[in-house]
């Protein structure tokens, strides 16, 4: 939390540039009217709030009625308060289906009554990521200067996200504003609306976890390992079979090995908790697949921390993100192989083991916030043909008033 009020100070100095953007961004809802919405309150408080529904605010703005919403683990850290320039009263969210409600002038392919998926990521449609359909590296959706500061470049807006990344409300809540709705809004066809549940994960789930394989390169014949088998990883596991793996071995600490293995036969699992003393995550998947997996993916995020040493540096501020998950990849991964972290990483980290990076010629991707727009027609297309069913991660149905509950079960990994 020190961390994130001083990122808000050094915003203030640097000067927030909203210049040459898409979309005005960091706006609040009006407050003519009011609607239902769950906001960060301080670390660890989310609540459901009365906020204002939001309104056309700019031409190519559509109106959204929310009508299915869901929990991220990337939601989770920022009630935790670990995602940088998070501010009382944000409404939370990144990803939503629901049914236009109105629509702005400059709107030309969305007409109010039709159902819609958004994609998490703000893009302008513009520039010249977003021609080559890399989304979230967008140029023109993100206003803050501590972005491109502390990363080298800013990257792209992102629904729900703290100012970090745009300051955008989201679709936790009744209603959504979403700006540049042509290209952020994808008009579900008649053919898969009987399928509800599905098309949720569109906004998301689907296009993160396919991209945290397809980046990686998984190919037909591969071995693989997936760190954390929350919905990302578990997705991740589901798409590197698809792939062709010869092998996945799903990798966690809890009762999610076992939900798992009961979605995907051949899945093998490792539970590191239970390992013997003197035994290391690598070492046991050394003895399963001598000289190492071909590509491992880091799911699961740099605040959980394993050891005391940085759960101590993560709570003075002496690092952002603990490197113990990433070191495990690099180790349990063969000579020339690769690791792809698709988990969220903030900003600095320690004891990273950059000798086993460079000495054994392993390729480390940031897989980076996935690029929905690259994937998203094809994924519907796999929905559409029940290629991928991704209701296999389901556990829990809510009603919004619910939704505070639904962030402690899955903070608990639940």
């Amino acid at each position: 939390m020190a961390a994130n009020f001083a990122t808000k100070q050094l915003e203030t100095v640097l000067g927030h540039d909203d210049k040459d953007r898409a979309t005005h961004t960091d706006i609040s809802n009006p407050v003519e009217k009011k609607m239902k919405a769950l906001a960060w309150m301080a670390k660890n408080d989310v609540r459901l709030i009365e906020a204002g529904k939001p309104k056309i605010v700019e031409d190519h703005d559509a109106v959204v009625r929310v009508t299915g919403t869901t929990v991220c683990g990337s939601d989770v850290h920022l009630m935790h308060g670990v995602i940088q320039q998070i501010e009382k009263g944000d409404i939370l969210g990144h990803e939503f289906v629901g049914v236009v409600e109105s629509v702005g002038p400059a709107v030309t392919t969305l007409r109010p009554g039709e159902r819609v998926v958004n994609s998490f990521v703000v893009s302008c449609g513009e520039c010249r990521y977003c021609k080559q359909k890399l989304s979230t590296a967008c140029e023109r959706t993100n206003a803050s200067a501590l972005h491109e500061k502390l990363y080298g470049s800013r990257m792209g807006g992102i629904f729900g996200y703290s100012h970090f990344t745009g300051g955008f409300a989201d679709g936790q809540a009744e209603y959504m504003r979403v700006p540049l709705a042509d290209h952020n809004l994808m008009k579900l066809p008649h053919s898969i609306l009987r399928m509800r549940r599905v098309t949720l994960f569109l906004a998301d789930v689907l296009p993160t976890s396919y991209h945290a394989v397809d980046y990686t390169g998984v190919r037909q014949g591969d071995t693989v390992a997936v760190s954390g088998l929350g919905p990302i990883g578990l997705m991740a596991c589901h798409w590197a079979m698809l792939k062709g793996a010869k092998r996945v071995i799903g990798i966690d600490n809890n009762e999610r090995i076992e939900f798992a293995r009961s979605k995907l036969d051949k899945l093998e699992t490792i539970n590191f908790s239970t390992l013997a003393k003197g035994d290391t995550l690598p070492g046991k998947i050394h003895q399963m697949v001598p000289g190492g997996v071909d590509v491992s993916i880091e799911a699961s995020g740099g605040e959980y921390a394993k050891g005391y040493a940085h759960k101590l540096e993560l709570w003075v501020g002496a690092e952002q993100d603990t490197s113990e998950m990433i070191n495990e990849c690099l180790m349990s991964t063969r000579k020339f192989g690769t690791v792809g972290i698709i988990g969220d990483y903030i900003g600095f980290t320690n004891h990273f083991n950059v000798g086993s990076l460079m000495e054994r010629g392993i390729k480390l991707i940031g897989c980076g916030q996935a690029p929905v727009h690259k994937y998203w027609e094809d994924l519907l297309h796999m929905v559409e043909h029940g290629t991928v069913d991704p209701t296999m991660i389901l556990t829990h149905r809510f009603r919004l008033d619910d939704i505070a509950k639904a962030y402690r079960l899955q903070a608990k990994r639940e």
